[in-house]
């Protein structure tokens, strides 16, 4: 556990390092003497930042219980159809009641993650387990048809320009006052540490977890809230960003084993640090234009999936 406090501060120096990335310039020694850059700071940089790193950590502690769910590495919510299915509650909500508040929206969309990823546990929980690559293709073909879905209605409600915004992600638009849920995604890690070794007894399986004692229904639905409320907090705010929590809970699993609690820090550290670094890279890569983090995340986390694919898996501690 050591080698995490390095880890915390390479999160903080990025984090101090993206807060003097953008157009405008603004110098290290005398950003706080002129209010027009402390405003900037608290206005635009600063929630940006903590935006980014509360879903960059949200996202992989969300793809390591979803792992443990599914009982699959292989899997994460954008691609098993819980992103997509929060986006077509979003779309839906706006063509039905189009004056609704934020909250409804998140509660609908969370609503309809929920019922979406009861749909796909459902689905695979007939799978023969001898044939793991299943899993991930059955979550893509849902994933697919649900997205597909959402497109379709879009294009025959003229949405779909809007219905874009919620399927790329991007934190060009993170603003004081536009960010503020994603709080609630910290708070719900930090519940997904407290009863980090029930998911981690659910990932040995329905009868095992039910010989252990443990309330198996009880603890999945507990799951699903917790992954149907961050998927829809971060797509209401920023939209869909994959690989995070595929690759993430993969790369800590490979250094801390299985038990949940011992990895979850790692988790939500690595997740963080992830996201702010192709978030940098997208603000600099073609500056003073950015690139979404959704687009940059597509390139390296298809890279460093093939990598955790064909590596040689290390001995975990």
């Amino acid at each position: 556990m050591k080698n995490i406090g390095v880890a915390i501060v390479a999160l903080f120096a990025l984090c101090c390092f993206s807060l003097f990335v953008g157009v405008q310039e603004v110098s290290i020694t005398d950003w706080w003497q002129e209010s027009q850059n402390t405003d900037l700071f608290l206005i635009s940089r600063i929630p940006r930042t903590l935006a980014v790193v509360l879903t960059g950590a949200s996202l992989a502690v969300s793809g390591a219980v979803m792992q443990m769910l599914a009982r699959n590495n292989f899997v994460e919510p954008s691609s098993v159809g819980t992103a997509q299915s929060a986006a077509l509650g979003i779309l839906l909500v706006t063509l039905l009641y189009p004056a609704s508040p934020l909250i409804v929206k998140m509660i609908v969309a969370a609503a309809t993650a929920m019922i979406g990823m009861a749909v796909f546990l459902a689905m695979i929980s007939r799978l023969p387990v001898t044939s793991p690559l299943l899993v991930p293709l059955v979550g893509l073909i849902f994933a697919g048809i649900v997205e597909a879905l959402t497109v379709f209605i879009a294009f025959q409600t003229d949405m779909l320009q809007f219905q874009g915004t919620w399927m790329s992600g991007e934190f060009s638009g993170i603003l004081r006052g536009r960010y503020e849920l994603l709080w609630l995604c910290g708070g719900l890690a930090i519940l997904t540490y407290v009863v980090a070794d029930q998911f981690t007894i659910i990932g040995m399986g329905k009868d095992a977890s039910i010989n252990l004692g443990l309330n198996y229904k009880q603890v999945v639905i507990l799951g699903l809230f917790i992954l149907a409320l961050s998927t829809s907090l971060i797509v209401v705010t920023v939209g869909m960003i994959p690989f995070v929590g595929l690759v993430v809970p993969n790369i800590a699993r490979r250094m801390m084993g299985d038990n949940l609690r011992a990895s979850l820090p790692w988790v939500a550290v690595l997740g963080a640090l992830l996201v702010l670094t192709c978030d940098l890279i997208g603000r600099l890569v073609h500056f003073p234009y950015e690139i979404p983090v959704g687009t940059v995340l597509g390139v390296i986390g298809s890279f460093v999936f093939l990598y955790l694919l064909y590596a040689r898996p290390a001995h975990a501690r």
